[in-house]
C-alpha cells in the first residue's frame, strides 16, 4: 500500500511504502529522518536509467547538510505496469552517497 506518492520531473508517479521507508532507515542511518529529502530527490533529482535493468532508474540529488561523508541522496525506482496497464513505479531502496563534484 503506497504511503507517499510524488511525481518526478517527467510526470511519472512514484510511490514509497512505509515498509520500504523503514527498511531504508534501518540499513542507511544517514537517511534517518530525511523522508522529505528523499521525496524531493524523486521530485527534482537527476534520473538515469540502469544499464543492466532498463526497468530501474537511479535518482540522485545533492544535499549540503547530510552526515559527514555524504553529499547526495540516491534512490532506486522500479518502473512497471500492473495487469490493467496502469503504471506501478515504486522505490526499492535509497542511501546516502558521496559523489565527487565535477570540475
Amino acid at each position: 500500500m503506497p504511503n507517499w506518492i510524488v511525481q518526478d520531473r517527467f510526470g511519472n508517479e512514484i510511490y514509497l511504502t512505509e515498509e520500504r521507508w523503514e527498511h531504508i532507515q534501518e540499513r542507511h542511518d544517514e537517511l534517518a529522518g530525511r523522508l522529505d529529502d528523499l521525496l524531493d530527490t524523486l521530485r527534482y533529482g537527476e534520473r538515469k536509467q540502469e544499464s543492466l535493468d532498463p526497468q530501474q532508474y537511479r535518482y540522485r540529488r545533492a544535499y549540503e547538510d547530510l552526515l559527514y561523508g555524504f553529499n547526495h541522496i540516491v534512490a532506486i525506482v522500479v518502473f512497471r505496469y500492473d495487469a490493467s496497464g496502469k503504471s506501478n513505479n515504486f522505490v526499492v531502496t535509497a542511501w546516502g552517497a558521496y559523489i565527487h563534484p565535477k570540475g
